[in-house]
Order: C-alpha cells, then sequence, then structure tokens
C-alpha cells in the first residue's frame, strides 16, 4: 500500500559513516599512569617491606616457639619468639600507616586527572551528564582505585612474605602449599575480563530497565488512556528478560570465582593437614608444621579472599567508570556537511535533510493470522510540513498514529523519526502523541501544562502556548496557571486543550494528533491545528475526523484499505473518488432528489453516500470516516450547508 503522491519526496540516500576508533582499554591507561608516578609506587613498594616482615614473623616466630621453645622445656625462648611477631605487628602497623599516606598521593592526581577530563568534555560538547561524572563517577573511580591498590598490594607482599616463611621453615610445606595455591590465582586471573565484560552487561541492562521503569511508572495513566499497555508491557518484558539473562552470566562466572578462592585459599589447608603424617616422617617438625597452618590461615586465605572479591567486583567496578569518564567521542571534521572543496576544487554535496517521519514497506497485522491493517506503506514527511490521514472509520488512520508514536510494532518495514529507529530511546523525545482520550491529571493546571518538559518552564512561555492553542479563556476562567484541577469537573473539549497545550510546549518536534481536537467546534480545531504547523522547526501529523482538518493541511493521506494516495487537496479531488466523497465534491443534478454519487449503502469503500445540496439528511447518510449516526457540524460538508438543517 504505498501512496503515489504529486509532491512526492525523493528517497534520502544512505551515507555511510566511519569507524571510530576503539578507545584505549583502562588497563593500559591504569599502568601508563602507574610508570608515570614510578617515586610514589617505589615508595608505596618500600613501607609495604614492613608489612611482607609481619606476616613472615606470623608463622616463622610461632614455629620456633613451638620448637625451640615451649616443645623444648623453655619458656622463655617461646615467649622471647611471640615477643618478636607482636613487634612486627607493631612496626608493620606504623608502615600501614605510611602506606596510606602513599596510596593518598598517587589517588589524588588520578581524581585531578579525570575531573579536568570530564569539565573539559562539558565545556566542549555542553555534556549534560557532566554534573553527574563530577559528583558520583569520579568519587567512586577514586575510592574504587584506592581500594584496588590496597587489596592488590596487599596480597603481593603478603604472598611474598608468606612464601619466604613456608620456604625457610622447610622447603616440603612450600611444595605442598604453593601449587594449589597458583593454580587458584590463574583460575582467578583467567575470569577477570571475561567477570568484567559479564558485569559492565548486567549494569548497563540494570541501567536501560532502571530508566524504562523510570519513565514507564510516573506515566501509568498516560499509557492506559493511549492504550498502549501491551507495547510497554512487551518493552518492560524484554528488559527484564534482558537483565535476567546478563544476572545469569555474572552469577556463572561468580562460580568460577569461588572455585579459585577454594582452591587457592583452602585447598593448601586441607593438603597440609592430609600431608601432615608424610611431612612429620620426612623431618618437618611439628612447629614447622603448625607455623605453616598459621601462614595459611591467618596470611593467604584472607589475602586471597580480599583479592578475589575486592579486584574481582570493583576491578570490574573501575574499569566501567574509567571508560565511560575518559572515552571521548571521535572529533567530526569541521567540513562535514559543509560542501568542503574536493580534489580537483569539486565541492562536496551537502547530505540531504534529514525527513521528520520515514515509512519504508510499513506492514502492521493484530495477529499472526488476521488481515494486515497496513500493507506496504511508504509515506515521507518533510520538517515543518502538515500532514492530514484520512480515511473510512477501522481502515487504519488510529493504528498508524500509534506505529509513529512507537506504541505499536510494525510486522514488517522500517519507521523513522528524524532518522532515527520509531521504538529507540533516542527518539522518544522527537514525537509527542495526543490521543482522542485526552488525559488530565489532579494538580494545577502549571503542573499540567510542563509534564513533558525536563526543564523550568517560564510563565510567559505558558501563557504564550495557552493563548497560541486557545486554551487562554479557559484558564483564565479556572483561576490562572496555578489553579487545582479536578479532572472529572473538566468536560472532555475542556481537557483536549490542556492536553493539547502541554504536547504544545514539549520539545518534540512531531507532533501527532489522533483525532485530538474531536471534542473541539471547528473554530477551536482550527486554532490549535493552526498553532502546531505554525511551531518553529515543528512537524504536525493530524488523523483528521472532519474534512476541514484536511483542507487545512500542505498534504493528506488518502487510507481506504486497498491502496493508499498522497497529494495536495486540489489534486486528490481529481484523483481519488474516495476523496470526492469525503468532501461531498461531487457533480450532480440540481432537481436529483437521490444521492450522489449513486452509490448503494455500504459500498466497497465502505463509504455511505454524502448528502447532495438539497437533500433531506436523515442522521444515517453521514461523511465517511464519521461512524454512522454522528453528524457533521453545521458549514463543514462539502456543499458548504448542514443536511436538515443540523
Amino acid at each position: 500500500m504505498r501512496p503515489s503522491s504529486a509532491s512526492s519526496a525523493s528517497s534520502a540516500s544512505s551515507a555511510s559513516s566511519a569507524d571510530q576508533a576503539a578507545p584505549r582499554g583502562p588497563y593500559r591507561r591504569g599502568l601508563r599512569f602507574l610508570w608515570r608516578r614510578w617515586p610514589v609506587v617505589a615508595r608505596l613498594a618500600i613501607w609495604s617491606v614492613l608489612e611482607t616482615g609481619q606476616t613472615f614473623l606470623t608463622g616463622y616466630a610461632l614455629a620456633h616457639a613451638l620448637d625451640d621453645g615451649f616443645l623444648d622445656g623453655n619458656e622463655a625462648t617461646g615467649l622471647g619468639w611471640l615477643g618478636a611477631a607482636a613487634l612486627g605487628v607493631v612496626i608493620a602497623a606504623y608502615g600501614t600507616g605510611q602506606v596510606y599516606r602513599a596510596v593518598a598521593d598517587l589517588v589524588e592526581p588520578l581524581r585531578d586527572t579525570l575531573v579536568r577530563q570530564v569539565v573539559g568534555r562539558g565545556l566542549r560538547e555542553a555534556d549534560g551528564a557532566a554534573v553527574s561524572r563530577l559528583t558520583q563517577q569520579v568519587e567512586i573511580a577514586r575510592d574504587t582505585f584506592a581500594g584496588l591498590v590496597m587489596v592488590s598490594r596487599s596480597f603481593v607482599f603478603t604472598a611474598v612474605g608468606a612464601l619466604i616463611g613456608l620456604f625457610s621453615l622447610d622447603p616440603l610445606l612450600l611444595l605442598v602449599v604453593a601449587p594449589p595455591l597458583l593454580a587458584g590465582i590463574g583460575l582467578f586471573v583467567a575470569t577477570l575480563r571475561p567477570l568484567a565484560r559479564r558485569q559492565e552487561e548486567f549494569l548497563v541492562a540494570d541501567e536501560r530497565l532502571a530508566g524504562q521503569l523510570g519513565v514507564v511508572c510516573p506515566g501509568l495513566r498516560d499509557v492506559a488512556a493511549a492504550g498502549a499497555e501491551e507495547g510497554v508491557a512487551e518493552d518492560l518484558d524484554r528488559d527484564v528478560a534482558r537483565e535476567y539473562a546478563t544476572a545469569g552470566a555474572l552469577a556463572r562466572w561468580g562460580i568460577l570465582r569461588t572455585a579459585a578462592l577454594a582452591v587457592g585459599g583452602q585447598l593448601p589447608l586441607v593438603l597440609l593437614l592430609a600431608t601432615a603424617p608424610w611431612l612429620l616422617d620426612r623431618g618437618v617438625t611439628p612447629g614447622a608444621l603448625v607455623g605453616a597452618l598459621a601462614y595459611v590461615t591467618q596470611a593467604l586465605l584472607p589475602a586471597l579472599h580480599n583479592l578475589v572479591h575486592g579486584l574481582g567486583a570493583s576491578g570490574s567496578r573501575l574499569a566501567i567508570v574509567l571508560r565511560r569518564l575518559t572515552w571521548d567521542p571521535p572529533a567530526v571534521s569541521p567540513d562535514a556537511g559543509e560542501g568542503a572543496a574536493a580534489e580537483g576544487g569539486t565541492a562536496t554535496e551537502a547530505p540531504a535533510p534529514v525527513a521528520a517521519l520515514d515509512l519504508s514497506s510499513l506492514t502492521f497485522a493484530y495477529g499472526p493470522h488476521a488481515e494486515p491493517v497496513l500493507r506496504d506503506l511508504g509515506l515521507t514527511v518533510a520538517p515543518g510540513e502538515h500532514l492530514a490521514v484520512v480515511g473510512p472509520s477501522g481502515i487504519g488512520k488510529s493504528t498508524l498514529a500509534g506505529i509513529v508514536a512507537g506504541l505499536l510494532a510494525p510486522d514488517a518495514g522500517d519507521v523513522r523519526v528524524g532518522g532515527l529507529p520509531v521504538r529507540g530511546e533516542e527518539a522518544v523525545g522527537r514525537r509527542v502523541l495526543i490521543p482522542q482520550e485526552a488525559y488530565v491529571f489532579t494538580g494545577t493546571l502549571r503542573d499540567n501544562l510542563r509534564y513533558l518538559r525536563a526543564d523550568a518552564v517560564p510563565e510567559r512561555e505558558l501563557l504564550a502556548a495557552a493563548e497560541a492553542v486557545g486554551l487562554a479563556p479557559l484558564a483564565e476562567r479556572l483561576g490562572g496557571l496555578d489553579a487545582s484541577l479536578v479532572p472529572a469537573e473538566l468536560s472532555a473539549g475542556e481537557r483536549q486543550l490542556i492536553a493539547l497545550t502541554r504536547a504544545y510546549l514539549s520539545a518534540a518536534p512531531l507532533a501527532v494528533l489522533d483525532e485530538a481536537t474531536c471534542h473541539l467546534d471547528p473554530v477551536a480545531e482550527s486554532r490549535a491545528e493552526r498553532a502546531f504547523a505554525a511551531r518553529p522547526g515543528g512537524t504536525l501529523v493530524v488523523i483528521a475526523h472532519r474534512i476541514s482538518s484536511a483542507r487545512r493541511a500542505d498534504r493528506i493521506l488518502v487510507m481506504d484499505g486497498a491502496h493508499a494516495l498522497c497529494g495536495r487537496h486540489d489534486e486528490l479531488l481529481e484523483r481519488s473518488p474516495l476523496y470526492r466523497d469525503l468532501n461531498g465534491a461531487g457533480d450532480w443534478g440540481e432537481e436529483s432528489a437521490t444521492s450522489h454519487p449513486p452509490l448503494a449503502l455500504r459500498d466497497p469503500y465502505r463509504v455511505d453516500p454524502v448528502p447532495r445540496p438539497g437533500l433531506p439528511g436523515d442522521r444515517g447518510h453521514v461523511v465517511a470516516h464519521r461512524s454512522v449516526g454522528q453528524m457533521e457540524a453545521a458549514r463543514d460538508l462539502g456543499d458548504r450547508g448542514a443536511p436538515g438543517g443540523e
């Protein structure tokens, strides 16, 4: 069902965009950051050696306290070794204090670097998320980086101290403990990158679902008023399923992280206990065995636990935040789209303007076995254009409005608003739908009018919009912009005026009026439609319920189920019998007492004949695109009069 238009627009050619260069990974940037600050890193390592010494004394002093002291009957020697271990704890505490100072010297430059990048991008690109990045994401990056430095440093120096201690007590102890420890570390390192990807996928899915719920929940009444429950539910179901899938993948990789902890931290303990008789038979002393158990339980296992849970979760979080903070989109060439001179002096052709609305091979049916309501419909609406859609009742006009608004998904074809996929997040703010049943919520008139605006709306703008659409007399009668509204006390027409003004104030360039003025009189309807058509940069699509709406449009889409025609009013009068019937513009004789054109009621077009001049109206023969039994307003028929004086 592709409309042929006398003023058809040329189809936009597809343009290829340059591939974006992938940003450097956060790991490489992190290594470069540390390399530039090697004096601070060296100071951090020097103070961390004290922690290695304390870890070494944990098992070594305990082993000698038993073997050379208590088990040998020399309590003073045993207490001396325990005192040395206690002294090691005091010295390590002092070293830890110096470590925190070194970490601060390492972390604060990172914060300063990120702040400069965020502020610079905000100034260059008017980045609306710069405040969030400054106040939240930068602080998250700083705190997470500090935690990672502490956890990683602690594990490295603790593990070194424990392994040296095991070797000093007896190399056989190192032979039992080292292999499972290294295997656990290797398994954990192998899961880091996949786990980071799964973590980011989960966070993105969670943010998307939260964003969708943040939009849908406050607007549940709007969803119900527009009859969009099924479409909204399908979108939310997809987002929930996506988050469920990413959470499952994250959990599966989390199992491997737990396995790494079990292999590297708990398996050495089991092996020491299982091989204790074998070790004692080969000369390992009881004190050395107890010291080895102390190394595993008091040093290696806690350090590995902190590493797995700290680096596994916080590391992924830091990588994601840094990627968002430091990634810069590729710069656009200043010559792009400006017809810059090419080689040989030939000017580059400027890109074609993006259509406000573009339908391509659109097909839609209410069910897999139902007859399509729309079939292979193609249409292009230019920015600033005023299009009216007319046709018999049930032909698919409101369905088309729902698809353009993104409430219904087509079975085939492509729908783009401003060059963007109609159901994508970026297109949401580029169109606004005003349905027949206008929604007004309890609150002030001001709150209702600025509902679709995220920014503060000046009062003069609210008053100007009310004057343009025709709401000003009603607003004055209600008591001004701060008057409280009780929706049940408003008439259907008054609610429509409020909803129309609300949509007029929105930033969406495309407005779709789906019989949104059906409860207004023709004068009020004309004023509202002309206001929308005159919006700067605005495009208007009207699902017309009066033929006068079509006459005001730049172009008219006539839908009749078999095919569609699109053109100007005078062109369609010549080319479309259905449109002539809708206008009552047939050539009939003055003396004829029958309907003209001479068609039977409920003809194949599903159009009742329009009364000719002087033909008595019987409330059964009405204009085609309204249901039988509803009369048109006076002076709105083709003969400039109303049948029977109605």
